[in-house]
């Protein structure tokens, strides 16, 4: 969490930041994904059908049997004991 202690003026980043998290969560999660999308300089041409190939897998496990599911309440529920 960022703890608001402005001992001089607020710089222009700084300003941003705090702005940025003023807004709604769903917000600042479409924020923050565009932010981390700006990063990539590098666009990998075989990392859709690479995704694909993996979803396909997944799913063919799991209709196999060969691995479980965990609802995703659980699994939140044991993230956040974690914590």
């Amino acid at each position: 969490m960022v703890t608001q202690c402005y001992a001089r003026p607020m710089n222009e980043d700084t300003k941003l930041l705090a702005d940025a998290l003023k807004l709604p969560i769903e917000a600042r999660a479409a924020l923050a994904a565009k932010l981390i999308d700006s990063l990539d300089s590098e666009v990998d041409e075989d990392a859709e059908a690479r995704w694909s190939e993996e979803i396909e897998r997944r799913l063919a496990d799991v209709d196999a049997g060969r691995v479980a599911t965990v609802r995703w309440s659980e699994v939140r529920a044991s993230s956040l004991r974690r914590d």
